[in-house]
C-alpha cells in the first residue's frame, strides 16, 4: 500500500511539473525544427498534425532553423507516414524540400525519437526546437537530452481543451515518462 501511495504521489507531482512546463514556449536559434507525429487520414495531416506542422512553418520562417525533421511511422495506414505526409505538407506551404529530414519508422515517442536521433547525429545537428503538444515537452524533451541534444520546446497552439482532458494528459505523459525512466519505451 505504502508503495502505491508513494507511486501515486509521485505522478500528481510529476503531472503539476509536466502542467507547468506545457505552457512554455522557450524556442531559440538551433540546428533544426522537430516535428512530432501525430494522426495522418490517407495522405492528409490529421487537424493535430496540421496545427503541429503549421507552428513548425512559422518557426522556420523566422529563421530559427535551416531544417525541420518531421517524425512517425505508419500507424495503423499501410500506404503512408506521419513523416511522409509531414514532408508534403511542409512542402505545400512553401519548406524547400531540401531543408525537410523525414523519420519514417517510429511508432511511438520512444522510438521516433530514438531514429531521428540516430539521422541528427550522422548529421552533426546537436541542437532542437521541438514541436508538439504541450503536455508532451517535459518528456520529449528529456529523452533527447538523454540521447545528447539540446533541446528547446515550442508547442503548438492551445485550442482550448477542457481543464480536465488537459490533467489527464499531464498524468499519461507522467506515467509515459516513469515507464520510460525504469527501461519500458512507450
Amino acid at each position: 500500500m505504502a508503495l502505491a501511495t508513494f507511486a501515486l504521489g509521485y505522478l500528481l507531482s510529476l503531472s503539476v511539473r509536466i502542467h507547468r512546463e506545457a505552457a512554455l514556449d522557450d524556442a531559440r536559434p538551433a540546428d533544426v525544427i522537430i516535428v512530432m507525429g501525430a494522426a495522418e487520414y490517407r495522405g492528409q495531416p490529421s487537424p493535430v498534425l496540421r496545427l503541429r506542422l503549421d507552428h513548425a512553418v512559422q518557426l522556420y520562417q523566422s529563421k530559427l532553423a535551416p531544417y525541420v525533421m518531421t517524425t512517425g511511422g505508419q500507424g495503423g495506414d499501410p500506404s503512408f507516414t506521419e513523416g511522409g505526409v509531414g514532408r508534403s505538407y511542409l512542402v505545400e506551404k512553401g519548406v524547400p524540400a531540401e531543408a525537410i529530414i523525414v523519420e519514417s519508422s517510429g511508432d511511438s515517442t520512444v522510438y521516433s525519437l530514438a531514429a531521428a536521433s540516430e539521422i541528427l547525429k550522422r548529421m552533426g545537428l546537436r541542437s532542437c526546437i521541438v514541436v508538439s503538444d504541450g503536455y508532451h515537452m517535459f518528456r520529449v524533451k528529456r529523452i533527447l537530452a538523454k540521447e545528447g541534444f539540446t533541446a528547446y520546446g515550442s508547442p503548438r497552439e492551445d485550442t482550448g481543451r477542457q481543464v480536465t482532458r488537459e490533467w489527464w494528459l499531464c498524468f499519461r505523459q507522467a506515467v509515459g515518462y516513469g515507464l520510460w525512466k525504469i527501461g519500458v519505451p512507450v
